[in-house]
């Protein structure tokens, strides 16, 4: 494929020393290319890659593998008819619904709206921080007195489902307001597309440069549009797992050291990530293979 002059590194082949951005001539900086260049050209390559749904339409990268692959998106309709994680969403309704125990609820701290997602990740300029939905829900139970919920899966997972089913329609507009925001979109962008584990993968060697391609018995899916279905429901779980626990999980199939759910890292790397599903909708819970 013919390259732009800002296309993403992963888009063609990079080198285990490279960081982030070449642009088929050598490599770059991450802080060569603009968040909106990145945005366009990431873009660009999946629809020029990706361009039939497996059924004569084009793919709306919102659903993962099925968004290209006919037959498991019928399956996956089927699915979604009676979805798994209907029972999660219904708790997390009675948990935005139950008060603390000092009077107050979820309420007061998202000015009485669970319909979130549209407002997260964001940049926290008075912190100098990336905040995720998940960090925001515990933030607000730790000001309420209560104790944090663990970030991978169990009730965040309830609770943050329905915030997500409540959202669903919103659409993703992650802004990268200032320096310090652009420096931790950066950081997000470096550490996905760095190499790292002894098998020297980076997120983007299979969601990227390898997307719509086998392995084993699975498909894998396209980084675009990555941010928009979390929490995401697993039948290799059997459970919902947050966004978090899916990177984690990628990171030991790398034979990496994971890094810590909600740490500065993953905080970093879902701001870039769901960035790059900005003008998608909002979809979750989803289900997954």
């Amino acid at each position: 494929m013919k390259m732009t002059k800002y296309a993403l590194a992963a888009v063609v082949a990079f080198s285990a020393s490279s960081v982030a951005i070449a642009d088929g001539h050598g490599n770059k900086k991450a802080t060569d290319t603009s968040p909106a260049e990145d945005l366009a050209a990431y873009r660009a390559y999946f629809e020029k890659r990706h361009p039939d749904d497996g059924a004569g339409g084009k793919p709306d990268f919102s659903n993962g593998v099925y968004s290209i692959l006919a037959d498991a998106r019928s399956q996956w309709e089927n699915t979604e008819e009676f979805p798994p994680y209907e029972d999660m969403v219904a708790k997390g309704e009675e948990m935005w619904n139950t008060p603390f125990k000092n009077g107050k609820s979820y309420a007061d701290c998202f000015g009485g709206d669970p319909a979130q997602r549209k407002n997260y990740p964001m940049w926290d300029d008075k912190r100098k921080m990336v905040v995720t939905m998940e960090l925001a829900v515990n933030e607000c139970r730790e000001a309420n007195g209560e104790k944090p919920l663990k970030y991978k899966k169990g009730d965040m997972t309830r609770l943050t489902a329905y915030m997500a089913y409540e959202s669903r329609g919103q659409k993703v507009n992650v802004q990268i307001p200032n320096d310090d925001a652009l420096a931790a979109y950066n950081n997000g962008k470096e550490l996905y597309f760095g190499r790292r584990g002894q098998l020297n993968f980076s997120c983007a060697s299979c969601h990227v440069q390898s997307s719509g391609t086998r392995v084993r018995g699975d498909t894998l899916s396209m980084g675009l549009g990555h941010g928009t279905g979390w929490p995401v429901y697993r039948q290799k779980w059997g459970d919902l797992g947050t966004l978090h626990r899916r990177l984690g999980g990628c990171m030991k199939q790398m034979r990496a050291k994971p890094f810590k759910a909600q740490g500065e890292e993953l905080r970093n790397m879902e701001y870039f990530l769901t960035h790059m599903s900005n003008g998608m909708e909002f979809n979750g819970p989803s289900s997954r293979k």
